[in-house]
């Protein structure tokens, strides 16, 4: 039978939203979930896992992150990767500490000076001695002032280079202190594989992230393939015909004039959505790609917490509406004197049957235990 959107919807929500499992295997599954500050109500990566971890609360990553096997790394955005994913992306050998020994600031691309170095230098030498260190005694005992960062504003110099040293790989993040990240000096194995393996790595995270954020329609495909230029940029110029050969392994199938890919051992048609309402953060998986999203779901959906309040139109963080396999909304949640309040909107009327505001009660008090409101 011919491939609609309404299959390759059902098999985008069932598929991403698995049988809730321990935090552990949810991070095997996955293999990375993305990572961000704002809380609204809570971190987004948090509130990614609260729908596939049995009895997940806020902030449970963190305070199991020293006993998972995950790490704090970039893989296309920042997030927490398995130890087996990050053994692909590294050692990132043109990087921050490349094969002619120079270092590169990874974020504007331009190699260190030898002053740069120097500084770097020392600052793993004091980790190597100290053990974990919270980046404020770093800035204390080098005082090495400030620079302007990514987003035009000011940064320490010292925490920009610890983020540079962690990136490539000389620093691991061992803990957080309040969400400050606590370093380690780090050492990764030597990279010395031939042109086979280093393309069976690329292959496999070309893999991983079509696994995540599948199916992916041809242009998305290709972005989330160029995007993993944050995760191997020694390699970034073989991405491109590791995208060429994707296209030949990964299933697809051409929907209302678009190819679309997903994994070649999945079965559209094994795949049904629950019958269940939830709230979802931004960056999760199921709206993460929002090309996407418009053609699944018909309309246009952006996260608005850096556009002005004036020319909001849903919200500053306001959460997509899944109902069944359909975004129907979206929702602003906040907690006002220790309760949850919520401000719900719809692209149609709100759907009246009773399993509707059944499970919509459901998923709130689900919300409350995940933020711990139930206490």
């Amino acid at each position: 039978m011919p491939i609609t959107i309404s299959d390759l919807r059902r098999y985008a929500v069932a598929r991403s939203l698995f049988e809730p499992t321990t935090l552990a295997r949810a991070m095997r599954r996955f293999g990375f979930v993305q990572a961000d500050p704002i809380r609204a109500p809570a971190r987004a990566q948090d509130l990614t896992l609260r729908h596939r971890v049995v009895g997940y609360r806020a902030g449970d990553l963190e305070r199991c992150y020293a006993k998972l096997d995950v790490e704090e790394d970039f893989f296309i955005n920042y997030g927490f990767v398995t130890r087996k994913v990050q053994a692909l992306m590294h050692p990132r050998a043109r990087s921050t500490a490349g094969n002619d020994g120079k270092f590169v600031d990874p974020w504007h691309g331009a190699r260190w000076s030898a002053i740069q170095r120097k500084r770097a230098q020392m600052l793993l030498n004091f980790v190597r001695e100290r053990g974990p260190v919270h980046p404020r005694e770093l800035s204390d005992y080098f005082a090495h002032g400030t620079i302007t960062n990514y987003w035009g504003g000011s940064s320490n110099a010292t925490t920009h280079m610890l983020d540079a040293m962690h990136y490539g790989g000389m620093l691991r993040v061992v803990r957080r202190d309040g969400g400050t990240r606590i370093y380690m000096a780090h050492q990764h194995g030597p990279y010395s594989a031939g042109r086979d393996e280093r393309r069976a790595r690329i292959d496999a995270l070309v893999d991983l992230a079509v696994a995540i954020y599948a199916p992916l329609p041809e242009r998305s495909l290709g972005i989330v393939v160029r995007r993993l230029r944050h995760a191997v940029p020694q390699w970034r110029n073989e991405l491109t015909p590791a995208l060429r050969a994707a296209k030949h392994r990964l299933a697809h199938a051409r929907v209302d004039g678009i190819e679309w890919y997903w994994p070649a051992d999945e079965n559209l048609a094994h795949y049904s959505a629950p019958e269940s309402v939830r709230l979802l953060t931004p960056f999760d998986p199921i709206v993460w790609d929002r090309d996407r999203f418009e053609m699944l779901w018909g309309w246009t959906y952006r996260f608005e917490a850096y556009t002005p309040v004036a020319k909001r139109v849903r919200g500053y963080y306001a959460m997509p509406l899944l109902w069944r396999d359909g975004v129907i909304g979206w929702g602003n949640l906040s907690v006002v004197d220790g309760e949850l309040a919520s401000d719900l909107g719809y692209i149609e009327p709100a759907p009246r049957d009773r399993a509707f505001k059944r499970e919509l009660a459901m998923e709130m008090e689900r919300m409350r235990k995940f933020l711990h409101l139930d206490r």
